[in-house]
């Protein structure tokens, strides 16, 4: 095995001092092929195949990678991969020059190369381009990996992710989906008469979410700052100063484990309209979701791993509290106090903490027992308190606030609720936060004065909703890994 591992290296080193030794002929001779600063083409691949009955016979220009080469003789086959596709070349000596046909001999798979010619169909069938002329435009100096037979490495894939692209040409596909998924929701929102902002990315305390921040410094302030968590305390920021409808996409950092669903940096979309509720948010919640999977992909009905995901059906809603009894059996409007609680936690096996609250505890067993049952769209509605330090409370329960996540395929893709917009109350529970990381809560918020004094000024009734990006587009798009829709995921770096 080592001994094949070695010969492969050698083999490798051969043919990246071949094309080192042909780039080092090319600059002598003054065909430097880096120099060229642009090719002027006329259409892609996919163009010439679905236009080919009005462009047989015409001159076309395209530029892209080599991705393969048959030399018979004096003439040769090949063909080019761009962006939209790939499409075979036919090259002749007699058509390009025998000093030009020479060149293109010694022409490496992977190099970019500029082709002029007229579009045609080979006996065998395929849509060609008959070359009058190929043009060096960069020139490749490593080889594609496993003898340009596909890129199979999952970590490997991940770390290079251009290479990724050009050898499992597939791979675009999810992206160009991602593209479109999130250009349909800015429709959409628009539509509606929402209006895009930015907002902060560093931020002088964490707050809007519970999460574990990425800290930095600040050199010229000398103050610590921190990457945000969430886009929530600034977008409110804006309804109170007279913003009615405002939304955000944008990344956002929580420093946390990584898994098939879990990146530390992530695209988050969050919005919030005034004068509304969570009920409004969550009709809209499912008609956006519902929406832009017919937009991109033409259909409500998605297959996620061997299982169907209808987005068509109205969407399953349920209060936590009775999830947990259908699930486990336990009625939490049984358990009157926090003693009861931990004595049934005990009973089932689930550990807590002691800074757990019954809220907490609620919660503790809907992820033990609930979330991996709901596989069709559900909305989990009616938080406890304890676990929402931003939602406004219910005015008949004052345990639980309304707020409401999304669940499908056992996992959250939304979160949203009523905003709590009495400053009095929010102080409380910021003050609740502040002791919960004294107790040694990592991911409890801090203490955000400003915008305590924004809600003192008034912040009307409203509905706020958060979906994270990237598992939308790993639902839209079947992908069971969330790097599979990052395009750069965050990965350890190689000792060396």
């Amino acid at each position: 095995m080592q001994e094949a591992i070695e010969r492969e290296v050698e083999d490798i080193n051969a043919i990246i001092k071949q094309r080192r030794d042909k780039l080092e002929i090319l600059m002598s001779e003054g065909k430097n092929p880096y120099e060229i600063v642009k090719y002027d083409k006329t259409h892609h691949s996919k163009d010439i195949v679905e236009g080919y009955c009005e462009l047989e016979g015409k001159n076309v220009r395209i530029a892209g990678r080599l991705l393969s080469k048959r030399v018979m003789g004096k003439a040769s086959f090949g063909h080019v991969l761009d962006e939209k596709g790939s499409i075979q070349i036919y090259v002749k000596r007699d058509d390009v020059g025998v000093d030009e046909y020479q060149e293109f001999k010694k022409f490496d798979i992977g190099d970019i190369v500029g082709v002029e010619g007229i579009v045609f169909t080979t006996q065998k069938g395929e849509i060609s381009i008959h070359a009058a002329k190929v043009t060096l435009l960069s020139k490749s100096l490593l080889p594609l990996p496993e003898k340009y037979h596909g890129l199979k490495d999952t970590d490997l894939r991940y770390r290079q992710r251009y290479v990724d692209l050009i050898a499992n040409p597939e791979v675009k596909d999810v992206f160009v989906k991602r593209s479109k998924i999130i250009k349909e929701i800015r429709n959409y929102l628009e539509e509606l008469g929402f209006i895009e902002v930015e907002t902060p990315v560093l931020n002088t305390i964490a707050g809007g979410a519970t999460a574990r921040p990425f800290i930095t410094h600040h050199n010229a302030l000398d103050i610590d700052m921190y990457m945000r968590i969430a886009l929530e305390l600034h977008l409110k920021r804006l309804i109170v100063g007279g913003f009615e409808k405002v939304y955000e996409i944008g990344r956002v950092f929580r420093n946390e484990g990584l898994d098939t669903r879990h990146n530390p940096e992530f695209t988050l979309l969050e919005l919030y309209e005034a004068y509304t509720d969570y009920e409004h948010i969550m009709n809209l919640t499912e008609d956006l979701i519902r929406t832009v999977a017919h937009r991109v992909l033409g259909t409500g009905k998605v297959t996620y791993d061997g299982i169907e995901i209808d987005l068509d059906k109205p969407f399953e809603r349920l209060s936590m509290v009775d999830a947990v009894k259908k699930y486990s059996g336990v009625d939490f409007n049984e358990i009157k106090t926090l003693e009861e609680a931990r004595a049934i936690a005990k009973e089932r096996h689930i550990e807590y903490e002691t800074r757990h609250l019954k809220g907490d505890i609620l919660n503790l067993f809907f992820e033990q027992y609930c979330e991996d049952k709901l596989i069709q769209p559900t909305f989990i509605t009616n938080h406890p308190v304890d676990i929402s330090p931003l939602a406004k409370k219910q005015s008949e329960d004052p345990e639980y606030t309304e707020r409401f996540e999304l669940f499908v395929l056992g996992r959250e893709h939304a979160n949203a609720f009523s905003e709590l917009n009495d400053p009095i109350d929010q102080r409380a529970r910021f003050e609740h936060q502040v002791e919960l990381k004294k107790q040694g809560d990592d991911e409890a918020g801090d203490m955000d004065e400003d915008f305590l004094t924004a809600l003192e000024y008034g912040m009307p009734p409203t509905g706020g909703l958060g979906i994270g990006i990237d598992r939308l587009v790993m639902l839209l798009t079947g992908s069971v890994n969330i790097r599979d829709v990052l395009l750069f995921p965050t990965m350890k770096p190689i000792q060396k």
